[in-house]
């Protein structure tokens, strides 16, 4: 039976050592609804890694323990609502294995981010079940019976809308007036989320520390959706799309630049390539949080951006054969 690859595993141990602080600052968020997240998705993801291996004729123990499904699972956790019905991420979680990686050959050899794949997946499938985040987090029986759908408590009106969501459908309200009366709004983000972006830069500077991958893929996502949203920013107007910080520190901005668009297999090799890679995710989640028809465009934005791998990768190459 074969082993898996030390390397890859390695590699991954240190992703999920780093998701940590972020794990805790968003368990502090959203409760125990994350707890469940975690369990169901990697459940979902574990026991359909197992049952395609097995339909495959490939040796189950040794890619499992390679422990990227597990990875794949903890990042569908965090950006799926924390007391979604307990199908919803068991459901994300085994298409992101069976579509997103075992569809393409397993490790190594998937055209898209996999995590992406299951996430936009459940947001096109079951948009209602997906726009459902609490505005507090219940304690844990009760959030037992939202999970399994056993409470009695009616909860189609319990969502309250996000900070990206309330500044996109903003008409009449300065950005100060926006946020002294919208709740979600903190200091630099959206309430909590700014922390829980924070926790995952400090684990983004751990695995840049590490050398599990080189720098260029998130500096050129934050450097772009920086500088696009700076230059569409027009300060503190009712017609204003959010400053620079406010978009760094909402939404699952952190998230993506250090843990999701730095997925080796669907990105490109080159460094040039990955730094535009970066770029062009950047520009397309300010894009699809400003004009789109969701509050954050990351799934979107790192699918379309594994399309334009290759030709990145082509770019690149060119541009170092005709250098001198």
């Amino acid at each position: 039976m074969c082993s898996p690859d030390p390397r890859l595993r390695t590699a991954m141990g240190l992703v999920l050592l780093a998701c940590v602080p972020g794990l805790l600052a968003a368990f502090w968020v959203q409760g125990w609804g994350l707890l469940f997240n975690l369990l169901l998705c990697a459940a979902g993801a574990l026991g359909c890694e197992a049952a395609t291996l097995v339909l495959r004729g490939q040796p189950v123990a040794a890619t499992l323990n390679d422990g990227s499904a597990l990875v794949t699972a903890v990042l569908l956790a965090v950006a799926l609502p924390g007391l979604a019905p307990w199908w919803l991420p068991a459901t994300a979680a085994a298409i992101a294995i069976a579509l997103g990686k075992q569809a393409f050959g397993g490790v190594g050899r998937n055209l898209f981010n996999p995590a992406m794949v299951g996430y936009a997946f459940v947001l096109l499938s079951f948009p209602l079940q997906m726009n459902h985040w609490p505005d507090q987090a219940p304690g844990f029986i009760d959030s037992l019976h939202r999970v399994l759908g056993s409470s009695s408590e009616q909860i189609d009106a319990w969502a309250s809308p996000t900070v990206l969501d309330g500044l996109r459908h903003n008409r009449s309200l300065t950005i100060d007036e926006l946020y002294a009366s919208h709740p979600g709004f903190g200091n630099l983000g959206g309430r909590g989320g700014e922390w829980v972006n924070l926790a995952f830069l400090a684990g983004g500077a751990f695995l840049l520390q590490r050398k599990v991958y080189s720098w260029h893929a998130p500096v050129g996502l934050l450097a772009g959706l920086a500088l696009f949203s700076l230059l569409a920013w027009n300060g503190s107007g009712s017609d204003s799309h959010g400053s620079p910080l406010l978009h760094l520190f909402s939404g699952s901005t952190m998230l993506a630049a250090f843990f999701i668009a730095t997925e080796p297999v669907s990105g490109p090799r080159t460094a040039l390539a990955r730094l535009l890679f970066g770029v062009g995710v950047g520009l397309l989640i300010y894009l699809i949080r400003t004009w789109g028809s969701y509050p954050d465009g990351t799934a979107f934005a790192i699918l379309l951006m594994n399309l334009a791998a290759p030709a990145l990768d082509r770019f690149a190459s060119r541009r170092q054969q005709a250098a001198p």
